[in-house]
């Protein structure tokens, strides 16, 4: 183990880091000695053991300071800054340089992310990543191209809507949130997942017409067909639904009971003639 590595776990750091969406974390250094190596071999090329040896007295000084100045929590911006000053007086100038840039660069992309004169911009360059990013639309229809310039408007509003945590997360790419161009900017979505047990067995609205309940499978499957298309004639995306069997199985089991008593009539009716000879089988007898 290194040095680093046993210095700080004999006396740990109990101070929280306040990240950007509010959200707080352990103070971790060995994940900002993993990003430095890392940034560090894509300066130089492959790493060597003196440069890792003088980056772990880098975070060593990173380490003391923060134990130093902090008792309770540090904002991220402030421990970047102390990384970028120790980088600096360790004469990692080139490192210093892709730190501080790539801070910028991160920076300048959560700004644009909610800017809305950058989102219509992209689309104006038909910037791929904004044209193309919902294969059910085609951005050469003039439909989908208003669509396209309202939802790049929504999409920079919705970002400040959002939760920060959430919000981030999205632009960083660890999730995506699908319905962006429409909601919470408003209460739309693109794709829909239909709560048909819902409207099959209370009834539901189309237009001003009020449908019933079916009472056959028929009926529900001739219903269910009916919401899809009214759905998707509002929306882009597509349509699904959940357990399909299990919403029509109440009205399959509806249309077996009202043929079970004659049903039951003909295999009787089929068992006695089995059973009973014919006159012709009588006389033969």
């Amino acid at each position: 183990m290194s040095e680093i590595g046993v210095k700080v776990i004999a006396d740990p750091i109990n101070v929280a880091v306040v990240k950007r969406d509010g959200r707080r974390v352990t103070f971790d250094y060995h994940k900002i000695l993993v990003a430095l190596n890392k940034a560090n071999q894509k300066i130089q090329g492959e790493g060597n053991a003196s440069d890792e040896a003088a980056l772990e007295d880098v975070m060593l000084d990173v380490v003391e300071e923060v134990k130093k100045r902090f008792t309770d929590d540090v904002k991220i911006y402030e421990i970047q800054n102390i990384v970028e000053q120790s980088l600096l007086a360790h004469h990692f100038f080139d490192l210093a340089e892709e730190y501080i840039n790539y801070r910028a660069r991160r920076d300048f992309e959560r700004s644009q992310a909610t800017d809305v004169n950058v989102r219509v911009q992209r689309l104006i360059n038909k910037d791929s990543a904004v044209v193309n990013e919902n294969a059910n639309k085609d951005s050469h229809i003039f439909n989908t191209q208003r669509d396209l310039t309202a939802g790049a408007v929504a999409r920079a509003i919705g970002l400040k809507m959002l939760p920060p945590k959430v919000a981030n997360a999205d632009m960083k790419g660890e999730i995506h949130w699908h319905d962006l161009d429409y909601q919470p900017y408003s209460p739309m979505t693109n794709c829909c997942l239909i709560d048909f047990k819902e409207m099959l067995t209370n009834g539901f609205t189309i237009g001003n017409a009020e449908v019933e309940t079916p009472k056959s499978i028929q009926t529900a499957t001739a219903q269910m067909v009916q919401i899809i298309s009214n759905v998707t004639s509002s929306q882009y995306g597509g349509c699904s639904s959940d357990r399909t069997d299990e919403v029509l199985a109440p009205f399959a089991e509806k249309i077996i009971k009202s043929i079970l008593p004659s049903l039951s009539n003909g295999l009787v009716m089929l068992n006695n003639k089995l059973i009973m000879p014919s006159n012709k089988q009588k006389r033969h007898l």
